[in-house]
Order: C-alpha cells, then sequence, then structure tokens
C-alpha cells in the first residue's frame, strides 16, 4: 500500500491500495459535485529518444495518458474521499533496448484558481512483449482532500495528472511535435 502525504494544512492523501469509494451503505448524496480530473495537455505524451535528432529510428520509448477519471463520496462536513483511474499507452521505438520501461508521473491537486495544494510522483512500469504497446490502467485509491466546512464543494477543487518531464520532453510537446508512425518519408 502506497500511502503518501502532500503538503496541505491537513493532509491530501493519495494511495494504491484495495478498497473503494465510500462507505458501500452510506446512503447520504454527495455535497456536491465531484472533482474534475484531467491530464495537462504539455505533460499528457513523453516520447525518450536515444540518439542524435529527432528522428523516428531514434524513439526508444513513448508513453501517452489516455484517460484521467475521479470517483468521489462527501456529504455533511466530510473530507471528500476518492479514488482516481489513470489510462496509459506506452510503446517502444526502434532505439528501445530494454523490455520494460519506468515512467514518473505526477498527481497534483489543485484550486480552481491553478493554485497547487499537493503534488506526488508515482512511477508505472510498462512491459513490451516483443515491442508491442503496452496499455494500461492505474488505480490510486484513498485520495483525501479535506474541505474547511460543508460548504466548500468539491467543484472547487482540480485533480491534474501528467508525465514527469524533462525541459527537452516539455518544449517537444509545448512545440507541438509528434511522431507519426505512419508518416512517410519524401524521397524528394
Amino acid at each position: 500500500m502506497r500511502l503518501l502525504s502532500l503538503a496541505i494544512a491537513s493532509s491530501v492523501l493519495l494511495s494504491a491500495c484495495s478498497g473503494g469509494v465510500g462507505d458501500v451503505f452510506d446512503t447520504r448524496q454527495n455535497a456536491g459535485p465531484c472533482p474534475p480530473a484531467a491530464s495537462i495537455y504539455d505533460a499528457a505524451r513523453v516520447i525518450v529518444l536515444d540518439g542524435e535528432g529527432e528522428l523516428f529510428g531514434n524513439i526508444a520509448y513513448t508513453g501517452e495518458i489516455t484517460g484521467v477519471r475521479f470517483r468521489c463520496r462527501y456529504a455533511d462536513e466530510d473530507p471528500i474521499d476518492g479514488e482516481l483511474e489513470i489510462d496509459f499507452a506506452f510503446g517502444k521505438g526502434p532505439a528501445g533496448t530494454s523490455e520494460t520501461r519506468s515512467y514518473p508521473y505526477f498527481v497534483s491537486i489543485t484550486r480552481r484558481d491553478a493554485r497547487v495544494l499537493g503534488r506526488t510522483e508515482f512511477e508505472i512500469t510498462a512491459d513490451f512483449d516483443g515491442g508491442k504497446v503496452d496499455g494500461m490502467t492505474e488505480t490510486l485509491r484513498e485520495i483525501r482532500i479535506p474541505r474547511v466546512d460543508g460548504s466548500i464543494s468539491g467543484a472547487n477543487f482540480e485533480i491534474i495528472v501528467g508525465f514527469v518531464l524533462t525541459e527537452e520532453q516539455l518544449q517537444f510537446n509545448r512545440d507541438g511535435k509528434r511522431f507519426r508512425l505512419d508518416a512517410q518519408v519524401d524521397a524528394g
């Protein structure tokens, strides 16, 4: 079980363990909507190059966050308790030499005004069987976002997910660069 604490006055807890959202016998209606969860565009994909230049032949590994879902439960004065599911797709390119690759990623809890309340880094390992694309879903359970009182809705928070990138990888994404496997080289 991974149990972490993000730096907030009380705490925002993230863990990856068995269990589900809230008490199955709790029939109270949520006090408000769950916080929205999404991947941040600039960090939703990663391309690891091995070699000189941004060439298809130099692609070692790729990763993409393809989906993010957050389910929560809270009522009265309770904190927001929930679980986060993140869908990943991974690929191994011509320059990849290992059948496994670890990808660091982060989960941030923010206020809707974009102030980061806490950030925690995790790592997921992809297994490439003969170089094929590997897709998987990571579930982080027991996420807890404290509320000052019952008037604070989940709509006041956001959950942001992304890969931990180098400055070069971040700039590659910000420049809108992509590799298309079906692209052809013009011989002209």
